[in-house]
């Protein structure tokens, strides 16, 4: 540390011992408690603001401007942290939505390799195929309501359609549509 350096912080040093800060008071309520007794000893003696009372006044608005000024900083701070969270999250979901489309499209591929080559086995892993059924609905407003699932909003009671359809009804745009899905074991 040079000579220079070291004269300054002893200036510091003594500067620091010499200045004492003025005490904040730690919350609004405190504040306006205290402006509220203020007003009491003025209301007291009829109207009349003493030098004292003035100079109190005058300390308690300099320190409600003080903390109302950090609070607006405090809730400035939090907003824009918020709008970074916010845009974290659209970030996250986007990112979310771009592997969700990559694994669908490798699973799409794999089941078509699959189907045009057979099941196959790679190290401990067998990829193959299973078969399962979905219902399709095309106009659920149209479904006889024993065939529908009352919401929010109407939504078509797939279990019993499929039901009825393996039981060889014909229920109006609705049919059973084979899927393949993935299988690793």
């Amino acid at each position: 540390m040079g000579l220079l350096e070291e004269q300054r912080t002893e200036i510091n040093r003594i500067n620091n011992k010499t200045k004492k800060p003025k005490q904040m008071k730690t919350t609004l309520y405190e504040i306006k408690n205290e402006y509220l007794e203020l007003i009491n000893q003025v209301e007291e003696l009829e109207g009349e603001i003493t030098p004292e009372i003035e100079e109190q006044l005058q300390i308690n608005q300099n320190e409600l401007q003080n903390k109302a000024i950090a609070y607006h900083s405090v809730i400035l701070s939090k907003d824009a942290f918020n709008m970074q969270i916010d845009n974290e999250i659209k970030r996250l979901q986007a990112l979310k939505k771009r592997n969700n489309n990559l694994i669908d499209n490798l699973k799409n591929r794999l089941v078509g390799a699959i189907q045009m080559f057979g099941e196959f086995t790679v190290g401990t892993n067998t990829f193959g195929l299973r078969k399962s059924e979905r219902v399709e609905v095309e106009d659920v407003n149209s479904l006889p309501k024993e065939y529908k699932t009352v919401k929010v909003t109407e939504q078509a009671n797939k279990t019993e359609i499929k039901k009825a359809l393996k039981l060889g009804k014909n229920i109006e745009n609705c049919n059973i549509v084979e899927c393949f899905n993935l299988k690793i074991k």
